[in-house]
This record gives structure tokens, C-alpha cells and sequence, in this order.
């Protein structure tokens, strides 16, 4: 072995990496391939043949509707982006009858603009904490943050765009249907949007949801913003109760937006009104 074939040998030990080495140097091209596709969710964990015996019906007429069964994941991504928001206790309506039975059992509250206020932000710091553990605790809505990663990755095309026009459609039914919760709640305590915002309950709509998704993404890495503390004169009121990150959030974005409507007149007929309102 002559003396240049002895020192391209050693140079070659010397190259050989560790085990260490070798898992960093994986780990690093996986990551770089991740920043380039991105991370995608997928289907596969889903077996057809499974999904037709629990559902107990014939493969003959299966096979029939869907002839492969990517027709059939392609429906069902369609299926889960109309109908996953509503499912996953996005729109406020966790905790609806329980916050209408507290504004009746402080009806008396309505007499005065400083108890308005502070059945309003109860009502919020409530609201704002059910619809949290509601959201944090649900399984479908886990599914439709997957969703929205499985949509990343599909491949341009026919489903991408269907896929895409079923979740805007699901997404504006939410926004509407949180929007005309809120316009009633305004309605109902004598409450207007901010005239120098020159904005819509469309877009409180939008930023409540976005608070409160922001939120609940954070608290799947950091439970502790499920946990709430005592606090005493939160946003003016002379009351102390448990407050949550989420409830301190939703409730500042919604008081950013609503002031006092100066046109309404809390008179016994109005009260009246409210009464009725919240007992039907």
C-alpha cells in the first residue's frame, strides 16, 4: 500500500461521524425539507375498509359512490371543513343559558349605568372562560386546526379549491353567527360600536374569534393559561372574581369596540323589555 492510499485511508476514518452526528445531520435535512414543503396532516390513519364496516353498510354500494377511496377522503376533507367550526364550540354558544339566567337573577342591575357595566363584563369574563374550556377540551376542534395543516398540503387542483371555498363558507357562517351574538348582546344593554372605529359587528366578530383562537392554540404548549387568578377591579367594575388569560383577552377586545349608546333610555318600559327578552 503505497503512502498516498495510507493517508486517504486515514482521512476517511477520520470523516466517519458519530451517532450523534449522524441523528443531528438527519434531524437538520428533515427540518430543512419541512421549511421548504411545510408540515402537512394527512388522512392515512383513516382505513377505508374500516370506515365501511363501522359504518355497516355494503362494500358493493360503497365501491359504487366512491370507485377509489381517495373520492372518498376527498368528500370527507370537503365534509370536515363545512361542518368542523360549529362542531368544535367556536361560535359562543357554550355557555348561552347559563350567562341568560345570570343577567335575570341581576335584572336589578339594569337600573344603573355602572351595574350595565358590570353585568356586561361578567357576562364577558363567563362567557370568555366557558367558550375557552369548551374549544380547549374538544376533540373536533383539534381536528379542524388539522384540517387547516391537511389543506396546506394538498396539491393545487380541483379538491384544494373545493376544499378551500367549504372552509371560507364555514368560516363566514361562524363570523356572522358570532356577529348577531354580539349585535343582540349590544342591543340588550344599550350598548353601540365605537363611532370613530367605523366598524362592524362583522369585525368584532373577527377579532373576538381571532383572541380566542390565538388562545387555545397557545394553551395546547402552555395549559397554565387555562388557569385562572383572583382579581379585583377589572376594566372599572368594583367586583373581585377569577379572571383567565383568555377571559382577560376577549373581554378587552369586545370593551375596545362597545361604548354606552347615548340614545337609549333606561326608563321602566325598557326594563321591561330586557326582562322579557332574556325569559324568552
Amino acid at each position: 500500500m503505497t503512502n498516498e492510499q495510507l493517508q486517504m485511508g486515514v482521512a476517511r476514518r477520520r470523516r466517519r461521524r458519530t451517532d450523534a452526528e449522524t441523528a443531528q445531520r438527519m434531524l437538520d435535512t428533515a427540518m430543512t425539507m419541512v421549511e421548504r414543503t411545510g408540515l402537512t396532516v394527512s388522512l392515512d390513519h383513516l382505513s377505508f375498509e374500516d370506515v365501511i364496516r363501522d359504518a355497516g353498510v355494503a362494500r358493493s354500494a360503497v365501491y359504487r359512490r366512491w370507485p377509489y377511496k381517495d373520492l372518498f377522503f376527498s368528500d370527507l376533507l370537503k365534509e370536515l371543513a363545512r361542518c368542523a367550526p360549529a362542531a368544535a364550540g367556536a361560535d359562543g354558544r357554550a355557555g348561552e343559558e347559563a350567562l341568560r339566567h345570570l343577567a335575570l337573577a341581576r335584572i336589578d342591575g339594569f337600573t344603573t349605568a355602572a351595574g350595565r357595566h358590570e353585568l356586561c363584563v361578567e357576562l364577558l369574563r363567563q362567557g370568555a372562560l366557558r367558550d375557552f374550556e369548551a374549544m380547549h377540551a374538544s376533540t373536533q376542534w383539534r381536528t379542524y386546526i388539522a384540517l387547516h395543516a391537511t389543506f396546506l398540503g394538498l396539491a393545487d387542483g380541483t379538491l384544494r379549491r373545493e376544499v378551500q371555498t367549504a372552509l371560507d363558507a364555514a368560516e363566514r357562517d361562524l363570523n356572522d353567527r358570532i356577529a348577531r351574538s354580539y349585535e343582540n348582546l349590544a342591543a340588550l344593554f344599550g350598548l353601540r360600536l365605537r363611532p370613530d372605529l367605523h366598524t362592524t359587528f362583522e369585525e368584532l366578530a373577527t377579532q373576538l374569534s381571532a383572541t380566542m383562537r390565538g388562545f387555545v392554540l397557545t394553551a395546547l404548549a402552555r395549559p397554565d393559561l387555562a388557569g385562572t387568578h383572583r382579581r379585583r377591579g377589572v376594566f372599572g367594575t368594583g367586583n373581585e372574581a377569577e379572571w383567565s388569560q383568555p377571559a382577560l383577552g376577549v373581554a378587552a377586545t369586545a370593551l375596545a369596540f362597545l361604548v354606552p349608546d347615548p340614545d337609549v333610555v333606561w326608563d321602566e318600559d325598557r326594563l321591561a323589555q330586557v326582562r322579557r327578552t332574556l325569559r324568552e
